[in-house]
């Protein structure tokens, strides 16, 4: 078994257990916690879905599970719930945020530089809007 992947620890299972759906129609689920440790892997390594790892079972059941519960609001309630028994309920985040950027992302051709200079000085406007609406934010009376 490989080292790095993640598993829930019975504590942790503990507690998400008794809040997990009990009306299951047709087949009876595969191991929950097994799914779940799955689920749990692949937004916290940012893989994807094929590429999950085989000791959490078939790929396509960790994303039916993970699209179901989703659509019928199994994980926000989850979260909602064990959030609950946080410090604070009034704000409580997770951040998995992934960005891929094409290789060539950091390079590209901008044209002359001459001409923006040029455009630049005889006040043309500029194609980027984000100064102005700081502007319009920050300093409405301008």
């Amino acid at each position: 078994m490989r080292s790095n992947l993640f598993w829930l620890d019975d504590e942790q299972w503990q507690r998400i257990e008794p809040r997990l759906p009990k009306d299951v129609r047709g087949k009876a689920r595969v191991d929950d916690r097994r799914v779940i440790s799955g689920i749990i892997h692949v937004i916290k390594t940012g893989c994807r879905w094929c590429d999950c790892p085989p000791e959490y079972g078939p790929m396509t059941t960790i994303y039916n599970r993970f699209t179901r519960w989703a659509e019928r609001g199994v994980w926000e309630r989850l979260f909602r719930e064990l959030a609950a028994n946080g410090r604070s309920n009034d704000v409580q985040m997770i951040d998995s945020t992934h960005v891929k950027a094409h290789r060539s992302a950091s390079g590209a051709k901008r044209g002359s530089r001459t001409k923006r200079l040029d455009a630049r000085a005889a006040g043309a406007t500029r194609k980027s809007t984000q100064s102005q609406m700081l502007k319009a934010v920050f300093f409405p009376s301008f």
